[in-house]
């Protein structure tokens, strides 16, 4: 079995996509399933070195990233299957394009493209490009790939008719990330993410007003993340009106140890997201023992079923309450509530079991046989 994965790009700064799609392979390379990954050559790819990537000269040309040296190692490849990662990139429509050419079955991994507040950002530019390519592209292939089952109704509401196997993103536990024990003595919450428009942070900020209004304790707020200009400063202008620049910190962005070390720090991190497809942030805090609170659109009711953190509307108001509650609770509450959370995640998302998933997709549209039990036609 031979396993061809494509992405636009596989750089650090190229966000979720690329880090679950490295995860991915990392766990399918240690299965021996025969997977590679082949991209552009970029100063900082995740998977740099490893043997399972194939890197070709960047020669991209245009905003839709179109590669001649992409198209020719398609066209000259040999692979039982085609797996694309995203869309609205020329990566995706060749890959789709080259696999119908020759015969041989194909997957595409959305990634939450096709969630419809995703769906209306840059639509004058996505329009024409469904016409051109991703139509065919999407609606022929052999199966789609979502993170979840709110990821597949999106899928099946698009209008694709065939198999949809609900894998979730692998989640790595990073050697020397422990389960914290210790939180510090002030309550201290944070988000961590890109800085958009659809991630509603000001909604975070709105809430942190509202609960210190009505007499919340103190505590600290960490922006971790970059992202669009004009959106951080919306929140910085946000904060200012608000009157918390005595408690909000915007700190940039973080990577690496960093990151897992003020995740472990935090007493919970926010999600209050208006549209989030799997959100890689989510199992990060809890293998760190950090409770998460995660909005209606996000996949993640498993928080108030596992008593690991709160999945619950986005408005400001139901926000304080929130505050209000983690404010409220003891450290000692707060570190079972992450534990709680570190063994769902052990339980259900660890690398080596998504992976393993992945490999009975390949074989099932390879071979046939009996359906696995979460692909759904």
């Amino acid at each position: 079995m031979k396993i061809l994965h494509t992405i636009q790009g596989l750089s650090a700064s190229s966000g979720g996509p690329s880090t679950c799609t490295r995860d991915l392979m990392e766990g399918l390379w240690e299965l021996h399933a025969g997977a590679e990954l082949v991209t552009v050559k970029s100063e900082d790819n995740l998977g740099a070195g490893r043997p399972w990537l194939i890197e070709l000269t960047n020669d991209y040309r245009t905003p839709l990233a179109i590669s001649q040296n992409l198209k020719s190692f398609l066209n000259e490849s040999d692979y039982d299957i085609y797996h694309a990662n995203a869309l609205w990139m020329y990566q995706c429509h060749i890959t789709a394009k080259a696999a119908r050419q020759k015969g041989r079955p194909y997957i595409i991994s959305p990634h939450g493209m096709l969630y419809p507040t995703a769906l209306k950002i840059k639509r004058w530019k996505k329009w024409p490009m469904l016409k051109l390519w991703f139509n065919k592209d999407i609606h022929s292939a052999s199966c789609l790939h979502a993170t979840c089952k709110e990821e597949m109704e999106h899928c099946r509401a698009f209008g694709y008719k065939g198999p949809i196997a609900v894998i979730p993103n692998p989640v790595v536990f990073p050697e020397g990330v422990e389960l914290c024990k210790e939180k510090p003595a002030q309550k201290s919450i944070g988000f961590l993410g890109r800085l958009h428009p659809i991630k509603k942070v000001e909604n975070l900020l709105r809430g942190a007003a509202i609960a210190i209004s009505k007499g919340c304790h103190p505590f600290t707020i960490e922006i971790m993340g970059k992202g669009s200009e004009e959106y951080e400063q919306f929140l910085r202008n946000e904060v200012e009106r608000l009157s918390l620049k005595e408690v909000v910190h915007f700190v940039g962005f973080v990577n690496g140890k960093e990151k897992y070390d003020r995740l472990g720090k935090l007493h919970a991190l926010m999600v209050p997201s208006e549209q989030e497809n799997f959100g890689m942030i989510v199992p990060e805090a809890l293998i760190c023992g950090t409770p998460v609170y995660a909005s209606l659109g996000t996949p993640w009711q498993e928080l108030n079923n596992d008593a690991c953190g709160w999945w619950r509307d986005n408005n400001p108001e139901t926000i304080a309450e929130i505050i209000t509650e983690i404010v409220s609770l003891s450290n000692e509450e707060i570190i079972q509530m992450g534990s709680r959370g570190r063994t769902l995640i052990e339980r259900k998302y660890e690398q080596l079991h998504v992976a393993s998933m992945m490999k009975q997709l390949y074989e099932w549209l390879l071979n046939g046989g009996e359906k696995p039990d979460f692909v759904y036609e």
